[in-house]
Formats: C-alpha cells, structure tokens, sequence
C-alpha cells in the first residue's frame, strides 16, 4: 500500500505562531494520529513575518542581525538575509518595523515609521548586494515608506524647510521631498517589493481605510491618514498611486514603487519558487495551510490564497486551518476544499500550538479513517 503523501505549508497565525510553529504544531499532531501519512512541510511566507526564513530554507545564504528604530523608535534587533552568495539581500520589514513589535495598547498608526526597515536596506547596499528584496507585510507604519527612504538619505520637508516628524499623519504638512542625499547605490540594484496584498494606496481598499484599524487608527485617524498618504502622492506627482501592492505595509509599496522606482512583486510568488511549491503541490495528495484569520484580505495576495489557487490547478484539494473565519462580505469560501475553524475547538488560555496539534490530529485522524 503507498503511503498518503501530504504537504503541509502554513503561514504565520499572527501574534500567536510564527510559521515554522505552526507547521511544526501541524506536523506533531499528524504524526501521533496518522505515523503513516508522509510529511512535507514547508513554512510559508508571502512577503510579510517569515519572509526571510522561508527564503532562506529554499535558498542557500547567510543570515545576519542588526539593531534599529523599532516603529515607535525604541531599539529592537531584526534580522536581514544574504542569498545567492551574496548577489541577493532580503529584508523583512515585519522585523524592524512589525506590528507584533508593539503591544496592542502601544500601538500608533499616525506616528510609527518605517525608518529601522530603511537602516536594513542601508547595510544590505552597503553590504554590496545587486538586488535587494524588501519584505512588505505585518507592519504596524502607515507613513508611505517615507521613514525608510530617510533612512537611505531623502529628506521630507515642510513649507520651512524642516524636516517632518515621524510617521503618517506628519506627511499633511509635506512641501517638497529631496532626494540629493540618497544613498548612492540605489540607481544601481535591483529593488524588489514582495507585496502580501494587492491594495491600492488609497480608498477603501487601501492602506489607510482597510489597514489603518489594525495598527490603532480610530475613525479620525483612518480619515486623516487617508489625507495624508493623498497629499503625499500629490506632491511626489507619481501616477503608481492605482497600482497594485502601493498599499501594501502603510503605503510603503508605494514609496518604493514611486520613489525608487522599485517594481512590486507578489510575495507568495517569490517565496513559491524558491521553495519548489508547485513541485510538491504535485507530488501531493493533500495540501495543509493555515492563517491566524481567514478573510477577504486572504484573496488579495495572502500565501494560503496563492498556495490554494496552484493546487486547485493541480486538481490537489486544500484545507485551510483558520485561528478565525471572519464570514463578511468578500469571503471567498471556495478557495479552499474545507476550513478548520479553530475558533470554536479552544478552550480559554490554551496555548495556540496546542489547539492547532490536537486540530491537525482530529482532522488527519478522521480522513483517514473515512478513506477521503
């Protein structure tokens, strides 16, 4: 008899698990249900936490550490990749400028800046890489990328000639941006934005509106941020404003896009190749991923959205395990063969891991036994 073959491939359930957790809880509770079923697992990321680790277990490289400005400024350590033998640097600004950087209390969508995930730009060009990978997802920062582009010597001036305060809502009283002071390798490298998403900079859909409540914006911050990251896009005088991805990470997709003339990527895309997807998809019976929330942001660029859309070509089933299924408008349900909501199997206080182990091990457990 041949073995069942699964490949189990979640991303990060945010603020409890990072990837390499949760595929671990996953694998764990499958081996001690169903030791028959042969395990692949493949941490995914799509550009935002995780990015750099799922990276580098596809790619040969070098990891390295160094401190920054945290979003709100305080030092935190984060960490930052070498691939390819050095050609290609890969940061995650999840990691310098991350939302799970802050307690929820703490957090500050109108002053946090992007700036610590500029000073890791800084050392990957210094570092003489020839394309640079900047990771957009998981930010606690809507300020337009325009604390990173400081970092990398622009300045972004008021009406006197001032430099503006950190953080979005400073970018209402923007006058003019100078670039003399760049750093002078930009015009030469690749530059890459892995984008988690494809929203637009502004509108509903966007940074300020669909993002900003997540990162502490109240109504009237969401408002004035939303004028803000207007305004910016007014004076920089950019036509990138519609595409897709210049929302992504606070509109910093767009500060790459139309600042340093950076293309946008999709994340999942560039971490699906390095790790092989397709090629294990195929040799799959079954796909396992995981989110910590499954919405409507899940189709707009997210991993487990990707990965079930290569297996559904594939005509390989999919089944999302869900820390929580928001079921508002633009859920898109079909996505995937079935949903794991793990919302209503927790008990209070139970650590994440082992609500998503003792999932996977029900689920493995019942599918082999009903022969599906």
């Amino acid at each position: 008899m041949i073995s069942p073959r699964w490949l189990v491939a979640p991303q990060e359930f945010k603020g409890t698990l990072t990837a390499a957790e949760a595929a671990e809880a996953m694998a764990k509770g499958i081996r001690e249900s169903s030791p028959e079923v042969v395990l692949d697992v493949a941490p995914l990321a799509d550009g935002g936490p995780g990015t750099v680790d799922a990276l580098l277990a596809g790619t040969r490289g070098e990891r390295r550490r160094q401190v920054v400005r945290g979003p709100l400024g305080e030092p935190v350590e984060a960490c930052w990749a070498l691939v390819e033998d050095g050609r290609t640097a890969v940061v995650e600004m999840a990691a310098a400028s991350g939302l799970s950087l802050l307690a929820p209390e703490a957090r500050d969508a109108r002053r946090a800046s992007t700036y610590g995930t500029g000073e890791l730009m800084r050392a990957a060009l210094d570092a003489g890489c020839e394309r640079l990978i900047v990771g957009l997802g998981g930010s606690a920062t809507t300020d337009g990328g325009t604390g990173a582009l400081a970092a990398l010597g622009y300045r972004f001036l008021d009406a006197k000639g001032q430099p503006l305060e950190p953080g979005g809502a400073a970018l209402a009283g923007l006058a003019t941006v100078d670039a003399s002071g760049r750093h002078p390798r930009l015009g030469v490298v690749e530059l890459l934005g892995a984008t988690d998403v494809t929203a637009p900079l502004l509108g509903a859909d966007g940074a300020a509106r669909l993002f900003g409540p997540q990162k502490g914006a109240d109504a009237a911050a969401v408002d004035e941020l939303e004028a803000a990251l207007a305004h910016l896009s007014a004076v920089v005088g950019a036509m990138a404003v519609g595409w897709p991805g210049t929302g992504a990470a606070g509109g910093f997709g767009f500060g790459l896009a139309a600042l340093l003339g950076a293309r946008l990527v999709p994340g999942y895309e560039l971490v699906s190749r390095a790790l092989g997807l397709e090629r294990r998809v195929l040799l799959a019976d079954v796909v396992l991923t995981g989110e910590g929330r499954f919405d409507r942001q899940t189709s707009m660029g997210k991993g487990p959205g990707g990965l079930a859309r290569l297996a559904r070509e594939h005509g390989t089933p999919v089944v999302l395990f869900a820390g929580c299924v928001d079921r508002s408008d633009g859920l898109e349900l079909d996505l995937f063969h079935e949903v794991v909501d793990l919302t209503s199997q927790a008990q209070p206080g139970e650590p994440a891991s082992k609500v998503l182990c003792e999932a996977a091990a029900r689920w493995s457990a019942a599918r082999l036994k009903g022969g599906r």
